[in-house]
């Protein structure tokens, strides 16, 4: 798995022993999901530019948690290259602020809360969704399939 954990703006501070969670939960879910030779973006930012993401790409004019823009949900071309190429699943966008302040308000974890919102947005970029009833349940068992594997609790 490739993953590219970046910050935005680069003033943002992240510990280290967080990425080093992010990038093992990233991989546990690679190999999970039979996904362990695909590349993941993902960007630790702020609430004011995510509130911005959010209100370009979804027309909702407030901050949110996490944000995934997989690469496979149009009808692109398939690129055929010479040499094996990972396969791109996409990007996460996490803010920070507000898993900080989402894990005051549920009572655990920041840690906790980054993976999970990192294990959110993979399940979107392999194609899990929340739309009816029936997704959601499906992608909440997954979340917490996923959560049991990292061994990351509600401490």
């Amino acid at each position: 798995m490739t993953i590219a954990v970046n910050t935005d703006p680069e003033t943002l501070e992240v510990d280290e022993a967080i990425r080093a969670e992010i990038e093992r939960a990233v991989k546990t879910m690679g190999e999970l999901y039979d996904a362990a030779d695909c590349e993941v973006s993902i960007t630790l930012t702020d609430d004011a530019h995510i509130h911005e993401l959010n209100k370009k790409y979804r027309g909702i004019d407030r901050p949110t948690d996490v944000l995934s823009f997989a690469l496979h949900e149009s009808d692109e071309p398939e690129i055929i290259y010479e040499d094996a190429q990972p396969d791109a699943l996409g990007d996460i966008v996490v803010s920070v602020e507000r898993a900080r302040a989402q894990s005051i308000e549920y009572g655990h974890s920041f840690k906790r809360e980054i993976i999970f919102l990192i294990v959110h947005g993979m399940l979107h970029l392999l194609g899990y969704d929340h739309i009816d009833e029936a997704d959601r349940l499906e992608m909440e068992s997954e979340q917490k399939f996923v959560m049991t594997e990292l061994s990351i609790g509600r401490e």
